[in-house]
């Protein structure tokens, strides 16, 4: 066997291949460019790498242009942590010495000697990459568009108090497109309070608003009207110009979030796996592809479902040193999937009356508190959605709870 380290770089990676024995076979320094990996892939050629028996690959990062052309084929690509590799690195000189070719020379150690601690990137097809990349996106982009909201609602208390109070009612507040056109028609508290009925309705129908135009109308105008506080004029102004620039930035966060949706709307209903996936309770088209874009659909990804609920820090982990032990919830996790899975479980809660029955038991009868019961709920929603994938059956509230449904009757 041959194994080979990739020690990455913005502009350029070192390269290193040994044998089992450990002897160093080949080193290069290569350009991350198309000429830099046609070389690698030649090196690899030279020393044996074929579609039959591919040369596996270390590297520390798992995405880019580098890791997808070492992923054609049947190769396997082995994402380190760099933490983990710099722990490898203690081993090897005790001086903390680092150098990029040292780098590479230490995760082609790793594959020989620890290949079989590390899991290899799972082989997921095209269609569940491009899912992953869009629902990824879109989660960005809603996280993005929540921050600011929160910062233009942080201004807003600053000055303008009034502007919070008349979309109080509105779902959504600041990202509905009503208020945003409010704020850009008004952006001071002085001029909000001269605007009149005609005024304002004419803004809520610029913003796209059909329905109880009138009525909404004389409620935020009253509101408007109303008794406040207000900065020196001076001030005011300059906090209204700094309001605009602010909104300009929320409009393209809410722009790029609802196009982000469209396209995971358009793509995940075209995957295998979306019909199992959207006939879970609690899980839609938004939540089911961010599903998706974390477990893959490389159903061979994880040997069993304790694999699956450990990644995403649902299940819990025990800690035992001598005649001490302790059971806690994981720390290390993907972030994207716990997160998922949170909204998950509080949305199953009400779609389903096993899962709404299941978590008040946890409540009730073994006293855990509402995230330790939801994440319970989770931890078991996931085993169900392992065992629906691997054998590529649908959700069955009857078969997945058998117990809770009559007592939810």
């Amino acid at each position: 066997m041959i194994y080979c380290g990739i020690d990455w770089a913005e502009k350029t990676h070192d390269v290193a291949l040994v044998d089992d024995t450990g002897q160093l076979l080949a080193k290069r320094h290569i350009t991350d460019d198309a000429a830099g990996y046609r070389l690698l892939l030649d090196l690899l050629a030279e020393y044996g790498d074929s579609q039959e028996n591919p040369i596996p690959v270390a590297i520390e990062t798992s995405r880019g242009l580098l890791v997808a052309v070492l992923r054609t084929g049947k190769r396997q690509i082995f994402a380190i942590n760099p933490l983990a590799a710099a722990r490898y690195r203690d081993r090897h000189a005790v001086s903390r010495k680092k150098s990029d070719p040292g780098d590479a020379l230490v995760l082609a150690n790793i594959l020989r000697t620890d290949m079989h601690a590390h899991r290899p990137l799972p082989h997921d097809s095209d269609l569940g990459r491009a899912v992953a990349v869009l629902a990824r996106a879109q989660q960005d982009a809603t996280w993005n568009r929540q921050q600011m909201a929160n910062q233009l609602r942080s201004l807003l208390r600053e000055y303008y108090p009034a502007a919070l109070d008349a979309f109080a009612p509105w779902q959504n507040g600041l990202c509905r497109p009503e208020a945003r056109e409010l704020l850009r028609t008004a952006p001071t508290p002085a001029r909000a309070a001269k605007l009149t009925r005609t005024q304002i309705a004419a803004a809520l129908r610029r913003a796209g608003r059909q329905r109880n135009i009138d009525t909404a109308a004389e409620r935020i105008r009253e509101v408007l009207r109303g008794d406040y506080a207000h900065q020196p004029q001076l001030v005011e102004d300059a906090l209204g110009k700094q309001m605009l620039a602010q909104l300009r930035q929320l409009e393209a966060a809410c722009t790029a979030a609802d196009e982000l949706a469209e396209a995971v709307e358009e793509s995940f209903p075209q995957h295998p796996d979306a019909e199992v996936i959207l006939s879970f309770p609690g899980l839609g088209i938004q939540l089911g592809a961010r599903i998706l874009a974390e477990i893959g659909d490389d159903h061979q990804r994880f040997a069993d479902a304790r694999g699956l609920k450990a990644y995403a820090r649902a299940s819990p982990i025990t800690r035992a040193s001598g005649k001490k032990s302790s059971i806690t919830r994981r720390r290390v996790k993907n972030d994207r999937l716990n997160h998922a899975g949170y909204l998950w479980a509080f949305s199953a809660i009400t779609a389903s009356a096993g899962a709404n029955a299941h978590y008040h038991r946890r409540r009730d009868e073994n006293g855990d508190w509402h995230a330790s019961a939801q994440r319970n709920l989770f931890n078991r929603m996931l085993g169900q959605l392992y065992h629906c994938l691997q054998k590529g059956e649908l959700f069955d509230e009857q078969v997945a709870y058998p117990t809770e449904l009559p007592q939810a009757a």
